[in-house]
């Protein structure tokens, strides 16, 4: 097998993981209903993945991973706190909408538990980030004095609310520009 149908084949497991994951949950889901899935082997699974576990977790943290991506993306041209702060709500709730899938993963039997470590570290950094730039936008004189640790997990509980409101209530969702208008309104002086 070249490098790039290796590449492509790999693509295809995670992506049929990810529909097989979500339809079954974890119990539910096993190695050789995901390659079916895949249209590949059970052999080229586990050529792949060492089990259903290792599948699982590199989907959580293939996620997680593109998410702390982009949201440094948003960081390095941080110069208006305002705006990156808009930016970063409009980000995480957008990337909630458009990745229901993963989501449903995560919330169905094993998934708040699973990874639980990646996930409290990843959430940890997620609030540092806005803890950053709230106190930038205090520093600058945009935001009013707050205490920033606590308003960042205000603002990121505010955020899982809503992205556990995509798979568990789809039809109440807020739009994020008003969500961001909320949370700004605020912290802006």
């Amino acid at each position: 097998m070249n490098k790039r149908s290796g590449s492509e084949s790999k693509k295809r497991i995670l992506s049929a993981a990810v529909k097989v994951f979500s339809q079954y949950g974890y119990r539910g889901a096993s190695m050789r209903l995901i390659a079916k899935t895949a249209a590949v082997s059970v052999g080229a699974v586990y050529l792949y993945f060492r089990n259903k576990e290792e599948l699982y977790y590199t989907l959580i943290k293939n996620k997680l991973d593109d998410l702390d991506a982009r949201t440094g993306e948003i960081l390095r041209d941080m110069e208006d706190p305002e705006e990156t702060m808009k930016n970063f709500i409009a980000m995480r709730l957008e990337h909630a909408r458009r990745h229901r899938e993963h989501i449903l993963i995560q919330v169905k039997e094993n998934g708040f538990t699973f990874g639980i470590k990646m996930k409290k570290d990843f959430f940890r950094h997620q609030r540092e980030v806005v803890e950053k730039i709230i106190r930038k936008g205090i520093a600058s004189g945009k935001f009013r004095k707050c205490d920033a640790e606590e308003v960042s997990k205000i603002i990121i509980c505010t955020l899982r609310g809503f992205i556990l409101s995509v798979v568990v209530e789809p039809d109440a969702l807020f739009s994020p520009e008003e969500c961001g208008s909320l949370i700004l309104k605020g912290l802006l002086k």
